[in-house]
C-alpha cells in the first residue's frame, strides 16, 4: 500500500503569556529561579606521591648476525733493547800461583801403552845439557845427567816443572849424542850462574805421536820397532829426534813397571 507523506510542522514564534486578570504586577513577577539544591562537596584529591622516573630501556636492537672476523694478531711490542756492552780490556797474564807439578808430562795427560795417541806438546823452560853415551852405558848416563840437572835447578832456586826428558839428536851403531832436559817453574835469571855444562832452554812443542814403554829400559828396542813399524804402515815421515819423557825415575834398568812416553814428530 502506498505511504502518505506527512508535511514537516512549522515554527511558531512564542511570546510570553499575558499575567492572568485581577493580578498585582508584584504577583505579576516571575517566580523566581529555584535555588539550586546543595550539591555534595567533593573530597579534594590526594596528593600524588612523586613519580620516580623509571629508566628509559632502549628500542632492542634488532641482531643482525654478523659476519666472523678475522683474529688479528696483536701487535709485536718492540724488542727491548740491550745494553750495549764496551769490550772487556785486555787482561795481563797473572802469574802462575802455587808449587808447580813436578810430574806432569808435555801432553798433558797420561797415555794408554796399548794404543798410539796424537798429542800437542806444550813448550816449557828447562834446563838444558847435552851428552853423548854408548848404547851400554846409556842408561846410566841419562840417569847421572837427570841428577846433575836438578842440582842445578835446586841451586838456582828453580822448581822442577815436569818430568825429565831425553831428546837422541844422533844415533849410529856406537852409541848416540843427546840433549837431557828438566822441565822448570821459569827461565833462570842472565846473573844466576849454572854450572857443569847447564844451560838455559825450552822443550819441543807441536804435533806429536806418542808411543808408551812400560817395561824394562833394556826392552826399550822392541817399542822402537814397533814405532817404526807403524810409522811405514802409515807412510809418516817424523824428525830424526826422538823424544822420551820418563814418567817413572830412572833408578833401575830392570825395573818391569818402567813407563816412558815416546815421542816422534812428523815433518
Amino acid at each position: 500500500m502506498a505511504q502518505t507523506r506527512v508535511a514537516p510542522p512549522i515554527a511558531v514564534d512564542s511570546a510570553p503569556l499575558a499575567p492572568p486578570p485581577g493580578a498585582t504586577p508584584a504577583q505579576a513577577q516571575p517566580a523566581p529561579d529555584p535555588v539550586p539544591s546543595p550539591q555534595p562537596v567533593q573530597p579534594a584529591p590526594a596528593p600524588q606521591a612523586p613519580l620516580t622516573p623509571q629508566p628509559v630501556q632502549p628500542a632492542p636492537v634488532p641482531q643482525v648476525p654478523l659476519e666472523p672476523q678475522p683474529v688479528q694478531p696483536p701487535p709485536a711490542l718492540p724488542a727491548p733493547t740491550q745494553p750495549q756492552l764496551l769490550p772487556a780490556p785486555p787482561v795481563a797474564p797473572q802469574q802462575q800461583t802455587g808449587a808447580p807439578n813436578a810430574n806432569a808430562t808435555l801432553a798433558g795427560k797420561p797415555g794408554d801403552p796399548s794404543d798410539v795417541d796424537e798429542v800437542q806438546l806444550i813448550a816449557k823452560p828447562a834446563l838444558m845439557l847435552s851428552g853423548q853415551s854408548s848404547w851400554d852405558q846409556g842408561f846410566q848416563r841419562l840417569s847421572e845427567s837427570m841428577k846433575t840437572l836438578r842440582q842445578e835447578a835446586a841451586k838456582a832456586g828453580l822448581a822442577v816443572a815436569g818430568r825429565p826428558l831425553t831428546l837422541f839428536v844422533e844415533t849410529d851403531d856406537n852409541g848416540f849424542r843427546f840433549e837431557a832436559m828438566l822441565p822448570v817453574e821459569r827461565a833462570p835469571d842472565a846473573a844466576t850462574p849454572l854450572g857443569n855444562g847447564v844451560k838455559a832452554g825450552a822443550t819441543p812443542a807441536g804435533q806429536a805421536l806418542r808411543f808408551v814403554h812400560t817395561a824394562p829400559y833394556d826392552d826399550i828396542d822392541s817399542t822402537y820397532e814397533t814405532i817404526t813399524a807403524y810409522l811405514e804402515a802409515k807412510s809418516i815421515v817424523v824428525k830424526d829426534a826422538f823424544l822420551e819423557e820418563y814418567v817413572s825415575d830412572l833408578n833401575d834398568p830392570l825395573d818391569p813397571n818402567l813407563e816412558i812416553n815416546v815421542y816422534v814428530q812428523p815433518k
